[in-house]
């Protein structure tokens, strides 16, 4: 599974320096020197190709499916990344954008036991201690206070749940739940 870690914003400089907004809890770690990254091209910008894979007439820059850092340095909470390749402003504009990505596979598993990938709770079913099946986990948010669980409800909609201990005590990786204690009228919000 891939997962997002980084979005490449608007160039820096003349040089083919970009902006990064980082989408990781472990940007020293994910944004190393040597880090190879898969490429997304958002939906709203991608191209057709021509015949054979070929890019398509008057496109004259393809983004390539992997890109190496080269180096990083950190501005007000902001990467400013150089990618191997990309050495003009010209080259770094068609980059805007594009999702840098690492595969699940490759990540290691976090050190605290109460820490989580994203990726490990999407789809959890989410139960009360009493069994009562509530939906599943769509995503996880990350507001400024603490992280949102955002819930399918089983009934159709969604709805939020602070992922905080007071709220849900357990999270079973090996049973595929997580358990809730839901303060009265959470899910009618």
């Amino acid at each position: 599974m891939l997962l997002v870690v980084g979005q490449i914003g608007k160039p820096h400089g003349i040089r083919g320096e970009v902006s990064v907004v980082v989408r990781t809890d472990e940007p020293e770690e994910r944004f190393t020197a040597g880090s190879v990254f898969i490429t997304e091209v958002p939906r709203d910008r991608r191209v057709n190709a021509g015949p054979a894979g070929a890019p398509a007439p008057g496109v004259p820059f393809e983004v390539p499916k992997q890109l190496t850092l080269e180096s990083i340095r950190w501005h007000q909470g902001r990467g400013i990344a150089v990618f191997e390749g990309i050495s003009d402003r010209n080259v770094a504009e068609a980059l805007r954008g594009v999702f840098l990505q690492v595969d699940s596979a490759d990540l290691a598993p976090p050190e605290d036991p109460e820490e989580f990938h994203d990726h490990q709770l999407v789809g959890l079913r989410v139960e009360s201690a009493d069994g009562t099946l509530h939906g599943t986990v769509s995503r996880i948010d990350h507001a400024p206070s603490s992280d949102l669980i955002v819930l399918k409800k089983a009934e159709g909609g969604t709805a939020l749940i602070p992922f905080v201990t007071a709220i849900v005590p357990t999270v079973d990786l090996a049973g595929g739940r997580v358990i809730v204690d839901l303060p009265e009228g959470l899910l009618d919000l």
